[in-house]
C-alpha cells in the first residue's frame, strides 16, 4: 500500500454461521470492463442482448429484471454470455439457511499522515 492510493474495503454480517457462500440463483450481472469491442459469439440472440446491455448498461451492473422491458427472453443468451466471459455474474452471498448477510463496504484514501474513510457520511 502507498500514499494516495485508494482501496475498497468490503465486510459481511451474518445472522448465521458467519461462512458466506455463492447461492446459485443469480441476478446481478455486468459487462466484463476488458470485453472486446465486438466479441466473437456464434449465437444471434447473444449478439443482440450484448448490444442491448452495451447500450443500456455499459460496464454499470444491472439485475435480470432490468433486462425484461429491453430484452424479456434473455436467460439463455444471457448464460451464453457468461460463458463466453463478456458478462460477469455476481451471485449473492448466502449463509446458513433462513439467517440473514449484509455486505457493508468503505472507501479508504491513504494520505502522508493518515488514512481518510471517503465514504463516511452524516448517516454512519
Amino acid at each position: 500500500m502507498e500514499e494516495g492510493e485508494q482501496f475498497a474495503i468490503e465486510t459481511f454480517g451474518s445472522t448465521g454461521k458467519g461462512y458466506v457462500h455463492n447461492d446459485v440463483d443469480c441476478s446481478h450481472y455486468m459487462m466484463d470492463f476488458d470485453a472486446p469491442e465486438k466479441p466473437i459469439l456464434r449465437n444471434d440472440k447473444a449478439k443482440a442482448l450484448f448490444h442491448t446491455i452495451k447500450r443500456e448498461f455499459g460496464t454499470l451492473a444491472f439485475c435480470r429484471k432490468w433486462l425484461e422491458e429491453h430484452y424479456p427472453r434473455h436467460i439463455g443468451p444471457l448464460k451464453h454470455l457468461v460463458d463466453a466471459k463478456v458478462v460477469n455474474s455476481y451471485p449473492p452471498l448466502s449463509d446458513t439457511v433462513g439467517c440473514f448477510t449484509a455486505q457493508y463496504e468503505h472507501t479508504i484514501l491513504l494520505r502522508p499522515t493518515c488514512k481518510e474513510v471517503i465514504t463516511r457520511g452524516p448517516d454512519y
